[in-house]
């Protein structure tokens, strides 16, 4: 047995070794030498590059068969037709897909000015295109800068359907995997017509329809060879070349579109000098009452009611177009006169009923210029304005606006708080530290009461952005949106009641069915207590009254707000309401640069008075809850709550509440002067001790909602605080 295995495994070397041989022999026929030796060895070495490298790129392609897993993706192809509160169409919103039309109707000029200028070898290549790569690398060096793109039109396409803008190898590699699935299973008319129909055209349109009849009214089987060239123009960043924009650049844009059109081989120079000497011009869209801001977010609430169960859309919504007119004209007119003076270029504000139905949304000064929303999408910090959900956390654990905190220094960690004014006035009610926005007050109340108390508040009060707790929190340091701010004010004016911030109040589906009613379908659940927005509200009146916001009184009508304004002065709000709105004002710049010391007492303050003054013409005036209300105000004010209103914070002692007699409060008041109570407030009297009618032994009367406390038999603090202690 061991001597046939041994046998075995030396005729198995033997045959290996005479293959070896021949194989051997037969290579040493290719044996190359001088430069071919060279040339095969960088073959050899290419060859092993590219196979490796292949193999890294499928390894970062990997993601991309989940994402092509389901075939194309669905096409959000909403067609939503909006109304406004009256029933009056004001927009339209939806990925346009015009089916009427087949890729054969579309000018034969304009095809032949987006492969000119898009992809000239759209239907020579694959998806990827090595030659026009190397074209536009060679044209980008000579230029010293980016002049032409690599792209194709179906890596484009690619990007659209499946991936994002963002600038990264693995982006431009999945682009590439992607762009060849999608030659695979499309065919060349199909890939072109569907980058047609999704390709983003500027001014919110998707499409070359949806752009055709924006920019020129017409159908774009009608498009002349100009426009066709503006229009082609666009796919490379239709944002700058939007022609309502910048007409001169679109202009400019489409002579090279044109140009590119004879360099390419689609048109002769004799053809484009009509579409040259006759440049396209755009139907004017400056006297638009499109209220575009307001579309794009009322868009977005409409996608998340559908679910993706309906597509076309009737919806009524929230929207008063006059009042949305006059807010933006507010807006832009205290820009244009005050704009330079104070260095700022941006404002943003929105309107709500008290129940968070949008009236208005000023998403910035102009959308055509700039899409993003500055209402509903930028994140500010909004400074002293966020300090009324401090208080009103405060007002929910015991405190009342008659409740004193001493305004001093206080220091937490490394972090020691300043007042605007670099001084202290020592113990202050609530209601004067709010009035005259004391920042050592709010920071003592978080300390005692907790952040994550205020946090809750805050949520609960309509705030949607997620809030870092920070020291800084009770001075308004996590940023929120404007949205945020008006949605939390609008709380107050609905007395407690939940605001939901929201544009739609009824969708109607293509056969005319109702499907979302907000009235039927949403309920209004109560928030935050009425007491403490009664305390809240008192308290907010008197900042516009006699405190910061001055400047926003409105002439016969009781409101209430907030001044807000960051470090360094780059964020300037006014936030505030009536018994009928709820409204907040934002000014800063969008690179977040420091304006000219603006702050929320100023611009925002009288943007505000100026859009609630329109706001308040010709409308029923409702009474501020628990202000303007008798009833209420004589139940919020009842002798049970007036007790209530004698509890005073010790910020030191426990952070419990204590409860002081009146004999206590009269002994610190005459022996330090700790606290004051204002002069326009009645001052607290010794209550008369009751006589015993069987010894004759006077005792102190005792009130309810008072823990009783022995008169001490000396003067000192001392004997105070330790009969304070003892009870």
């Amino acid at each position: 047995m061991d001597a046939s295995f041994d046998t075995g495994l030396y005729q198995l070397r033997g045959l290996l070794a005479r293959t070896l041989d021949t194989a051997n022999s037969f290579m040493r026929r290719f044996t190359v030498t001088g430069w071919r030796y060279w040339l095969v060895q960088m073959l050899s070495g290419g060859l092993t590059l590219t196979v490796f490298g292949s193999i890294f790129a499928l390894s970062l392609a990997l993601s991309n068969f989940d994402l092509t897993e389901g075939g194309l993706p669905e096409q959000e192809d909403y067609a939503v037709t909006f109304l406004d509160r009256f029933g009056n169409e004001i927009g339209q919103r939806g990925i346009l897909q015009d089916d009427s039309f087949e890729l054969q109707d579309l000018p034969d000029h304009f095809i032949k000015a987006v492969l000119a200028t898009e992809d000239r070898r759209f239907f020579e290549h694959f998806g990827i295109d090595f030659f026009g790569l190397t074209r536009a690398m060679i044209e980008n060096a000579r230029a010293g800068g980016v002049v032409q793109g690599g792209s194709t039109l179906t890596q484009q396409l690619a990007k659209n359907l499946f991936l994002t803008n963002e600038r990264t190898l693995k982006r431009k590699i999945d682009e590439a995997f992607l762009s060849l699935w999608l030659e695979a299973r499309l065919t060349k008319r199909q890939i072109l017509k569907l980058y047609l129909d999704r390709a983003y055209m500027g001014g919110g349109t998707y499409g070359i329809a949806a752009a055709a009849k924006y920019y020129f009214g017409k159908s774009a089987k009608d498009i002349n060879l100009a426009e066709a060239a503006m229009l082609a123009g666009l796919f490379k960043a239709p944002t700058n070349y939007a022609p309502h924009v910048n007409l001169p650049k679109a202009r400019a844009r489409a002579k090279e579109v044109l140009v590119n059109m004879v360099q390419g081989g689609f048109m002769t120079e004799g053809q484009i000098v009509g579409a040259l000497r006759n440049p396209a011009t755009p139907i004017d869209k400056t006297d638009s009452a499109i209220p575009n801001y307001f579309l794009d977010w009322a868009f977005e609430e409409v996608k998340l009611l559908a679910g993706g169960k309906h597509r076309v859309l009737t919806v009524k919504t929230s929207i008063d177009m006059t009042l949305q007119k006059q807010s933006e004209q507010a807006v832009e007119r205290h820009l244009r006169d005050y704009g330079k003076q104070y260095g700022v270029s941006e404002a943003a504000a929105v309107l709500m009923e008290p129940d968070g139905a949008v009236i208005a949304i000023v998403g910035g000064r102009d959308y055509g210029k700039s899409q993003f929303n500055r209402a509903t999408d930028a994140k500010r910090q909004p400074g002293s304005s966020f300090k009324p959900f401090v208080y009103t956390t405060a007002m929910m654990n015991g405190y009342t606006p008659k409740s004193v905190v001493p305004d001093a220094p206080i220091t937490i960690g490394n972090w020691s708080p300043k007042n605007y004014g670099r001084s202290y006035s020592g113990p202050v009610t609530l209601t004067n530290a709010l009035k005259r926005s004391i920042n050592t007050i709010p920071v003592r109340l978080a300390q005692a009461i907790g952040r994550d108390k205020i946090v809750e508040t805050a949520y609960k009060m309509g705030v949607k952005t997620e809030l870092m707790i920070t020291r800084s929190l009770p001075l308004g340091a996590s940023e929120v949106t404007v949205m945020d701010m008006a949605t939390g004010y609008a709380v107050f004016a609905s007395g407690g009641k939940k605001a939901e911030a929201h544009a739609v109040l009824q969708m109607i589906d293509s056969k005319g069915r109702v499907i979302f009613d907000r009235k039927r379908d949403v309920k209004v659940e109560q928030v935050i207590p009425e007491k403490a927005i009664g305390y809240m509200n008192e308290m907010l009146v008197t900042v516009i009254e006699a405190g910061t916001g001055r400047r926003a009184r409105l002439p016969g009508i009781k409101a209430a707000g907030k001044t807000g304004t960051t470090s360094a002065y780059k964020d300037a709000w006014f936030c505030g309401f009536t018994g009928n709105y709820s409204a907040a004002v934002w000014f800063g710049n969008d690179n977040s640069t420091p304006t000219r010391r603006l702050t929320g007492g100023n611009l925002p303050a009288m943007t505000w008075q100026a859009i609630m003054n329109s706001a308040h013409q010709q409308v029923a005036l409702k009474p501020m809850p628990f202000v303007e209300d008798p009833v209420a105000f004589a139940k919020l004010h009842s002798p049970s709550q007036a007790a209530e209103g004698g509890r005073i914070k010790d910020l030191k002692a426990n952070r419990g509440i204590q409860r002081l007699t009146p004999e206590v409060v009269v002994q610190l008041d005459k022996l330090s002067g700790l606290i004051r109570v204002p002069q326009s407030e009645p001052r607290v009297q010794p209550l008369r001790p009751s006589v015993d009618q069987n010894t004759g032994e006077k005792k102190p009367q005792i009130v309810s909602g008072l823990i009783p406390m022995q008169r001490p038999e000396n003067s000192g603090l001392l004997d105070i605080t330790k009969n304070w202690r003892n009870n």
